[in-house]
């Protein structure tokens, strides 16, 4: 009964083959590709790939890329499902004021801090507030309270979008890429610090909303591409998690089948 899980982001497409559609499942295999790069998916990562008995999709990069995907899984005999945010799904409570204009991957993202929380709640005890953090074009701080109920979040741009605002509003700022440090002493690591320090200072204002809110201190979990970069500069525990969109979908999954 292997699951493949797939989350197509805004410049690349993951996926991941699990032995079971249920938190917790072993990973068999899993890649990655550019999503100019869609179409080789029948003819490489996916050619040899054991055939899947079941699959589940996060999606944000529209819906021409998710037809391109769709036609990468002909090779196999499964239905396509896609993740649509709603009320409720698998324990979460949307708070969102139109729960279905909430993305996709951030839906997910939830729910998979949400069973990484309950995994980790001890027989009888009360499941921990969660903070989640994703790092890529856009960075999202989304707050999830120990009843599961998603309370709401934030959207700031990322590290590429903010230096190409600045790059676009002043006329001597088009530098190249630099390095997050304390004190930057020229213009590429300024930049650099600048919008990490922004982020940063979301996140820490967030987490104490949150703890404030519960009274409990919140599990702070951050995924994405660029979240290695925030990893230095922020004085909060935390724990990075790669594969949590993932651990999303094998929850949603597995809640349907229940």
């Amino acid at each position: 009964m292997s699951f493949l899980a797939i989350d197509i982001g805004n410049t690349r497409l993951k996926w991941a083959l699990y032995s079971v559609p249920r938190p917790g499942a072993v990973l068999l295999q899993q890649g990655g590709v550019f999503l100019e790069t869609i179409e080789e998916l029948a003819e490489t990562q996916w050619k040899t790939l054991k055939p899947p008995h079941s699959m589940l999709g996060c999606a944000v990069a529209g819906e021409a890329v998710r037809r391109r995907v769709e036609e990468q899984m002909e090779l196999w005999d499964i239905a396509p499902n896609w993740v649509v945010p709603t009320a409720r799904d698998s324990g979460l409570v949307n708070g969102y004021d139109h729960p279905g204009r909430l993305g996709a991957d951030r839906w997910v993202a939830l729910a998979g801090a949400r069973s990484r929380v309950l995994a980790a709640t001890p027989p009888g005890g009360t499941p921990r507030p969660a903070l989640v953090v994703m790092v890529g074009t856009a960075v999202t701080v989304d707050a999830l309270d120990p009843s599961g109920v998603f309370l709401g979040g934030l959207i700031l741009p990322g590290f590429g979008l903010m230096q190409k605002a600045l790059e676009i509003g002043t006329s001597s700022l088009r530098v190249p890429t630099g390095e997050v440090v304390d004190f930057p002493t020229n213009t590429s690591d300024a930049l650099m610090s600048g919008g990490a320090n922004a982020m940063a200072g979301a996140i820490e204002r967030q987490y104490r909303r949150l703890l404030q809110r519960t009274g409990v201190a919140p599990v702070l979990l951050m995924t994405g591409g660029a979240a290695a970069k925030l990893q230095t500069i922020t004085d909060l525990p935390f724990e990075t998690v790669d594969t949590l969109i993932f651990e999303g979908l094998l929850l949603m999954r597995g809640s349907r089948q229940a």
